[in-house]
């Protein structure tokens, strides 16, 4: 743990030099990922840099104890000792708890996928259901809502809707969402009242920089046509639409939203990259034993996470066995009871494996 505050320090002290440079000033973006990075460092910083000064404190009184022969001044440094030693215990215990919550994409903006699965026209209206209660979540927190690609169901709703979510602690927050979302209530077109399931699945995707995952151009290729759908005049006259093939991968990202096909092409990019980057993580994770795994669920797309009951007005998170009565204010984007409950599950999982 140690050694990883030690970098965790370094690292602190080489962005404030980065930050004071005149060019990184001048570039705003750049200048603002360093911001936020080191936000994200203060508080454990801070609690380290505490914890050295009692190191340094208790080497103090241990000489004093040593050298001196004064016997009042020889009692005066075990008193200073005996609270020293309390206090070095209560920062390594937190510095332990602040390490053991550490996440190296906590901090990061993250792009969302909600896809319509089962259940043909409620699953449509429910996925923009979904992407209503997270825009609503992310207006509850400060955050930002950057809309990168949608298709429309006829009936309503979306098939597929993809959007970008900015701000500070992000991914910590939603990164429990990922998963299959069941629903369960009746169609407004159901006359005999009978209850229907649907399912939708949510991706939630830590958006990459440029550190993270880089695109060798010659594996990309771009393909544009004309979009479909809502968006203007122009929108059947010019082939602003940009469909991004990863060759190596595989991997296809579209994107039509903007008028733009040079922003229609960025946002693309952005969607490439994140997916990339989770894919990546996901083949780290499998090499790591399941037995040593510390996450609430597994993360997988096709795991039932939570079912929304709307008769019962029920909201229930298989994975800790956590309900809540209260499904109209959950879907108006108050989830942080849930998003707590998440939190404190994965917290005393790791604090488990920790003590074995």
């Amino acid at each position: 743990m140690f050694k990883r505050l030690d970098s965790l320090l370094k690292r602190y002290e080489e962005l404030h030099v980065l930050m004071a440079d005149s060019e990184i000033a001048s570039d705003s973006d750049k200048y603002q990922r360093l911001a936020k990075e080191l936000a994200s460092m203060e508080d454990k910083v801070s609690k380290y840099k505490e914890y050295k000064k009692i190191l340094s404190e208790i080497e103090g009184a241990l000489h004093v104890m040593e050298k001196e022969t004064h016997e009042e001044l020889v009692q005066m440094a075990k008193n200073e000792l005996q609270e020293l030693e309390a206090k070095k215990a209560a920062l390594q215990a937190e510095l332990e708890e602040k390490m053991l919550d550490e996440d190296p994409d906590s901090d990061k903006d993250v792009i969302m996928e909600i896809r319509a699965g089962t259940g043909g026209r409620e699953a449509s209206l429910f996925a923009g259901d979904l992407f209503r209660m997270y825009s609503k979540y992310a207006a509850n927190n400060g955050w930002k809502v950057e809309l990168m690609d949608s298709h429309t169901a006829e009936a309503g709703g979306f098939k597929e809707i993809i959007f970008a979510v900015k701000g500070k602690k992000v991914y910590k927050k939603l990164k429990y969402e990922k998963g299959v979302h069941r629903v369960q209530r009746v169609p407004a077109t159901e006359a005999s009242g009978r209850i229907h399931t649907s399912a939708v699945t949510v991706a939630v995707l830590a958006e990459a920089e440029d550190v993270d995952v880089q695109i060798n151009p010659q594996d990309i290729r771009l393909d544009v046509f004309r979009a479909s759908g809502a968006g203007g005049q122009n929108v059947n006259k010019i082939e602003s639409a940009v469909r991004i093939t990863h060759i190596p991968s595989g991997m296809v990202v579209t994107c039509q939203d903007e008028r733009s096909q040079s922003k229609n092409k960025e946002k693309a990019m952005r969607v490439l990259k994140a997916r990339l980057l989770d894919y990546i993580r996901k083949k780290q994770e499998e090499k790591v034993a399941k037995d040593r795994r510390v996450q609430v669920g597994t993360g997988d797309r096709s795991e039932k996470i939570r079912t929304y009951n709307f008769p019962d007005r029920r909201v229930t998170d298989h994975r800790i066995g956590f309900t809540i009565h209260d499904l109209p204010n959950v879907m108006e984007g108050n989830m942080e009871k849930i998003v707590e409950a998440l939190t404190q599950a994965e917290r005393k999982l790791k604090l488990g494996k920790a003590a074995n």
